[in-house]
């Protein structure tokens, strides 16, 4: 089964956040799945965490190495229908193709942006709990 992950998630298995464990007993033989979009994420969390001197060039190298290696199938998600939903759930067009992504993959979402929840919940998404 497949389950689709945000930035936030593959965040905090990166660089070892308290929920790391609970998110691989949640999604452990199941196929992790996420909109191509999420790469650039990455790279600009991994930049603001620079910017803001929380870690230095070669740990953001070091994490950005760890990613690569995750299983992680990258989706094709139709920007038409995000939008869509970007517009009638009043959303930045990141969380839309999250949501998009687990809508077409008829999959649920693991996230831990409270925002992202709440927009997933209101599109009748399933939910993992972490």
């Amino acid at each position: 089964m497949n389950v689709a992950i945000d930035t936030s998630v593959i965040i905090a298995i990166i660089v070892d956040e308290p929920k790391k464990p609970a998110i691989i007993r949640q999604t452990k033989g199941m196929a992790l799945i996420t909109p191509e979009s999420v790469e650039w994420e990455i790279g600009n969390a991994f930049s603001a965490m620079l910017k803001r001197n929380r870690i230095d060039i070669p740990k953001a190298i070091e994490a950005i190495n760890i990613y690569q290696q995750l299983p992680i199938r990258f989706a094709n998600v139709e920007i038409e229908e995000a939008i869509k939903l970007a517009g009638q759930l009043d959303i930045y067009a990141y969380d839309a193709y999250l949501i998009r992504c687990a809508m077409k993959y008829q999959c649920p979402l693991l996230t831990l942006d409270h925002g992202l929840r709440y927009a997933a919940g209101r599109a009748n998404v399933t939910l993992i709990e972490v």
